[in-house]
């Protein structure tokens, strides 16, 4: 692969999500990057989104609604809102389930493992029983 040229609106992008915990949209990111970069489009958010996907610098997290990203790279599992969409970090250590699985798997060698929890969030539930 070629060397990747700097870019200072994806180091800002990367940035952006470092400090983020709520695991923000493209366009969260696009309204949120454009107040530094006023020309910058959303063709070259998801690019770099895209990029910094492929080379493993944050992760895309695949829901009902639009892709969400996280730049927090530890093992961890995402717990998904069904109802608000909110996704939120499960520390739960995978390397234990990832042990467990290894030796009775038949189709290779497990070396990650990713779990998503669905269901309804604590605020969804709590605003429900106020209705």
């Amino acid at each position: 692969m070629a060397v990747l040229k700097y870019s200072r609106q994806r180091e800002c992008i990367k940035n952006y999500l470092q400090d983020r915990e709520d695991h923000p949209t493209a366009d969260m990111i696009y309204t949120s990057i454009r107040r530094d970069f006023p020309n910058i489009s959303l063709g070259t958010v998801y690019r770099n989104l895209s990029l910094l996907v492929e080379l493993g610098e944050i992760r895309k997290i695949t829901t009902d609604g639009a892709d969400r990203f996280d730049a927090k790279l530890i093992p961890h599992s995402h717990f998904i809102c069904k109802d608000c969409g909110s996704v939120l970090d499960v520390m739960i250590p995978l390397e234990d389930l990832a042990l467990k699985v290894d030796p009775v798997w038949d189709c290779g060698h497990v070396e990650e493992c990713r779990l998503e929890f669905r269901g309804v969030c604590k605020k969804c539930i709590k605003s429900k029983s106020h209705a």
